[in-house]
């Protein structure tokens, strides 16, 4: 991991955001920085190599996002500048994300209380 990874990961481990991220988690034929699978939220570190592979990228997210997963791009520096701006987004996403609805609600009548009054 690079030293803005490493400094982004002591603050997402151990649920510190109320949610639990993974790091380098695989999806598909991809591989997310940072994934949190409940809500889903992709977190990624940008370094320059990405101005070179922007249709690849492109893929990339779409993929994630045609998985339910909403992505946030950073540039690879940021947390070292800025760590505490970095949380505030994605605390904010996290928060919105929980809000939402799931992608692929239960059919109507799974998971409810079938129970009479």
């Amino acid at each position: 991991m690079t030293d803005s990874e490493r400094k982004l990961w002591l603050r997402l481990r151990m649920e510190q955001l109320g949610a639990k991220f993974r790091r380098q988690h695989p999806l598909g034929n991809y591989v997310a920085d940072f994934a949190c699978l409940a809500p889903r939220l992709i977190v990624e570190l940008d370094g320059s190599q990405h101005a070179e592979q922007v249709d690849y990228d492109r893929r990339r997210e779409a993929f994630f996002r045609e998985h339910g997963f909403q992505v946030l791009r950073f540039a690879s520096d940021e947390p070292l500048r800025n760590i505490e701006g970095v949380l505030t987004v994605i605390v904010e996403q996290l928060r919105e994300a929980a809000d939402r609805p799931h992608p692929s609600p239960p059919p109507e009548g799974e998971g409810a209380n079938t129970r009479s009054p």
